[in-house]
């Protein structure tokens, strides 16, 4: 019944705003995905078996748009095929709120957006979507934005809670307490510069038993600023970036760096070849410092870097030794087709040891990702891809598993994404 009432809301909210509206769109996505996990994310463990499912996404997105007004509604359910029985009176997951924000145009210059939003910028090294997970990624904040020529200015704001309450109490959501953060972007000549800066605080978890009364709940700040520079030519384009991190997190001082390199080449109007090189800071295990050497990349869309099987960065591989990561591009595109092959070589950045203590080579594998992609209609996609990851001693002291197993990822993936309504007025 709660699913029945959102969407006859829903309807409503389309029908009565077409009197007034100057815009309006209506969009739908069902996105499934099977995968078949042996190593994802680490080797697997001697004896186990891989595993296989269907994730699917289906969301349900409103864009409304009158004088200096503009607002988006986006409704997501994320599920796995078969999460619940068949003859199931509720769900697992839900509905979710993926977006729901208000724009205000004060001027040609500047605007504010309020509301649960995405916040993604440049390339989603630090700011992303994380549009490869079926849930993604969007924030509760405020954002304020000034746009001038070639200048584009952006404030964010963000204060967590887990509820309304009349006293203080821990926040014990898996997520930061408060955050700011200032975007800014320009062109000098055919280079596109961006600078960030963002301050994010986590409160410091209190553990049982609770004293009473609760005392003063202290927020450690972490602070990763840096630049994204692109640019292209008329068969090139590359583009790097550098960012810093400082500040504390769990009470520790923190002092971390990332570094990258990207350059890709146009052969024909079909083939495009690129190389790139990226460094994230580490701590060698012989460090018995409680500095955090290890560079984080916070929100990042890190599904898109260090390899597809995402053993790095994505939901693991935090304060751990730092990563070397040189890897090739080869993609082919027709009018339907994309093919794309990703060799990395990984090493790590900083002293890996055995279990008796002695240095290990840094070498920590080589993973090979195939992806294809063919457009079956405008509303229609299919994607697939396979990876397997050659891993060494050093990758099994780090992600443990067994890395004399074959370990290899594959997934299918189908995006229907049709506007299912449209009106101007």
């Amino acid at each position: 019944m709660k699913i029945l009432k959102i969407i006859v809301l829903t309807l409503l909210v389309v029908v009565s705003s077409t009197a007034f509206a100057q815009e309006l769109d209506v969009n739908l996505q069902i996105r499934p995905r099977y995968e078949f996990r042996n190593g994802y994310k680490a080797p697997i463990p001697y004896g186990e078996t891989a595993a296989q499912f269907v994730s699917s996404r289906t969301r349900l997105s409103l864009n409304f748009s009158q004088d200096q007004f503009i607002t988006r509604l986006s409704m997501q359910n994320v599920r796995v095929w078969g999460d619940v029985p068949t003859n199931t009176k509720s769900d697992v997951n839900g509905i979710q709120l993926y977006e729901a924000w208000v724009q205000y145009n004060f001027t040609e210059k500047w605007s504010a957006r309020l509301g649960r939003q995405v916040i993604s910028y440049d390339n989603q090294r630090i700011f992303g979507e994380v549009d490869w997970a079926q849930q993604a990624q969007s924030h509760d904040a405020v954002t304020a934005t000034f746009k001038r020529n070639k200048s584009h200015l952006d404030l964010g704001f963000a204060y967590n809670a887990n509820t309304e309450t009349e006293l203080t109490v821990p926040y014990t959501v898996a997520n930061y307490k408060s955050m700011q953060f200032a975007w800014y972007h320009t062109e000098i000549g055919k280079i596109n510069v961006s600078l960030l800066f963002l301050n994010t605080g986590y409160e410091n978890k209190l553990t049982p038993p609770i004293p009473t009364p609760l005392p003063e709940l202290k927020v450690d700040y972490m602070q990763t600023f840096g630049t994204y520079w692109n640019t292209k030519g008329k068969s090139w384009d590359g583009d790097l970036w550098f960012y810093g991190q400082t500040g504390k997190n769990a009470a520790n001082t923190v002092s971390a760096f990332d570094g990258a390199l990207n350059f890709n080449y146009t052969l024909t109007n079909k083939f495009k070849v690129g190389f790139g090189y990226e460094y994230l800071s580490g701590k060698g295990q012989e460090n018995t410092s409680s500095v955090i050497k290890s560079f984080h990349p916070v929100f990042g869309t890190n599904h898109a870097f260090n390899g597809y099987m995402d053993y790095f960065y994505v939901g693991n591989y935090r304060n751990s030794a730092g990563l070397q990561d040189a890897f090739l591009k080869l993609s082919c595109k027709t009018d339907k087709w994309q093919f794309g092959l990703l060799p990395h070589v990984f090493n790590a950045a900083n002293t890996v040891l055995d279990s008796n203590g002695h240095k290990m080579s840094s070498y920590l594998g080589t993973e090979i990702d195939f992806t294809a992609a063919y457009s079956v209609h405008k509303y229609v996609n299919i994607s697939g891809g396979y990876s397997q990851m050659f891993g060494t001693a050093s990758m099994q002291v780090l992600k443990a598993g067994d890395i004399n197993h074959t370990n290899n990822w594959a997934w299918l993936m189908i995006n229907v994404n049709p506007q299912i309504f449209s009106y101007k007025k």
